[in-house]
């Protein structure tokens, strides 16, 4: 076994006599939190956002619309948006540095907002963000006439520099501005595009042109956050969306809790054969995270609600007893649970495919190669496929489990580490990006009751 770094996390493992039943509150939903913050920042008056996400990738949000000119008050789960002052635009010579991080939302959502605000703006990240794929919006930006300068890479870090526009947001006399992207690669494209059309003189026509859009609820989830502020989407087949201008109405939202960062401690009851509830779980969500409840029971789990809650209880001796079935699931619209089920299958008793996922490859780190390496690491049998996994044999003994800088890598690490001995996360506190404060709660879970 390779001996673990200096904050390294060894994995609890959970003995095969120990049983629990827990239940866990997760945070609120990074995608809806982010997706909030932008449109209240650009709103007619000030909003609050209760139940928001309190994480990296929601604080490099607050950040870059800070420097827009929004501005932000957090109180716990609760925040105070006050929007980006009427007529910002041009600064002269002056150029905003916004750092995405490694957060898909922040380097593909504003751009588009700077541009249709005219305010000039250079954006970079962490090392990994810079091997994200960025083509579709740098491409956007031109089409909309701004002047991107990427150094012919297709990536991060870029500038862009707007045209300015003849027409307010709402001016009738405007035509619809339109814009062709390839979004096979991931959905953030459209709903990048869909989240700042309305600012555009006459709106946006937004056509996808390439392979089926990957994670399509997500476009599903901007569309109806902009309706929830008071701007009409209307889609048009096959893979056209009109967005009418005007201005985000001001008010007061509800995060639901994520429903993909709920997936750990579920999976966590999957594979050990114990129970875990998520409270104030959505009876109707356009969150990816939902699939848990078609998913889990493929592994042999029970899922059942009770009111507003969601319990997942795993097959009687779990893993360690052979009761995890293997399985073949598309995954193509929910493609962010696909490290947990992953781990679920490393663990299983039969072989599992895992397709529609061809896209992870431009997640945080190229997850479908990260995913066979550690799975093959642990001792493990598993491939990547065009379009996805194939998991043929479990893994058989611990080691270090590498995450990549990745949140999702390091839970499905975790996971694995429940029922194989000495599995050492690295790095586990990359999970601060979605779930600060991960270990204490996967600890608390293991201990049984309220987390």
């Amino acid at each position: 076994m390779t001996l673990p770094a200096t904050g390294d996390w060894p994995a609890p493992q959970v003995f095969p006599t120990t049983s629990w039943n827990a239940r866990v509150r997760v945070p609120g939903s990074k995608s809806l939190t982010n997706r909030y913050l932008l449109l209240a920042a650009a709103a007619d008056g000030p909003s609050t956002l209760r139940g928001a996400l309190d994480s990296r990738d929601s604080a490099l949000m607050m950040t870059a619309l800070e420097s827009l000119g929004a501005k932000f008050s957090r109180d716990g789960g609760t925040v105070r948006v006050t929007p980006i002052p009427v007529g910002t635009g041009t600064r002269g010579d002056e150029i905003l540095h916004i750092d995405t991080g490694l957060a898909g939302t922040v380097m593909r959502f504003v751009p588009l907002l700077a541009a249709a605000l005219n305010v000039p703006a250079a954006f970079d990240g962490d090392e990994g963000a810079r091997r994200r794929p960025m083509a579709p919006v740098i491409d956007a930006l031109r089409q909309l006439g701004c002047e991107v300068d990427d150094a012919g890479t297709g990536t991060l870090p870029f500038a862009v520099r707007p045209r300015p526009a003849d027409h307010g947001p709402e001016d009738s006399s405007a035509s619809p501005r339109t814009v062709r992207i390839d979004a096979s690669a991931s959905s953030q494209f459209l709903s990048a595009a869909l989240l700042t059309g309305c600012f555009l003189p006459g709106g946006l026509r937004l056509e996808h042109v390439g392979d089926e859009v990957p994670s399509l609820p997500h476009v599903e989830m901007t569309a109806q956050t902009l309706a929830e502020y008071g701007i009409d989407v209307r889609a048009e087949a096959p893979a056209a969306w009109t967005v009418l201008p005007g201005v985000p109405h001001a008010h007061d939202v509800a995060v639901e809790p994520d429903l993909s960062n709920a997936g750990p401690f579920l999976a966590a009851a999957v594979v050990t054969g114990n129970s875990v509830v998520i409270p104030d779980w959505p009876s109707k969500t356009t969150q990816g995270g939902d699939q848990w409840r078609r998913i889990l029971p493929e592994f042999g789990a029970r899922v059942r609600t009770d009111g507003s809650d969601l319990a997942v209880i795993g097959p009687e001796g779990g893993a360690r007893e052979g009761r995890v079935r293997g399985v073949d699931l598309d995954l193509s619209e929910c493609g962010e649970l696909a490290p947990t089920v992953a781990a679920i299958a490393a663990v299983a008793s039969g072989p599992s495919r895992l397709r529609g996922i061809g896209h992870l490859r431009g997640h945080e780190t190229d997850r479908l190669k990260a995913l066979v390496t550690e799975i093959n690491r642990l001792g493990g049998e598993a491939e990547e496929t065009t379009d996805g996994l194939r998991i043929t044999s479990p893994v058989r003994h611990g080691d270090v489990f590498r995450t990549y800088e990745d949140h999702r890598m390091a839970t499905a690490g975790a996971v694995i580490g429940l029922v194989v001995p000495d599995v050492v996360v690295q790095n586990v506190e990359t999970t601060s990006k979605t779930l600060p404060g991960f270990t204490g709660m996967w600890e608390a879970m293991l201990r049984g009751g309220d987390v």
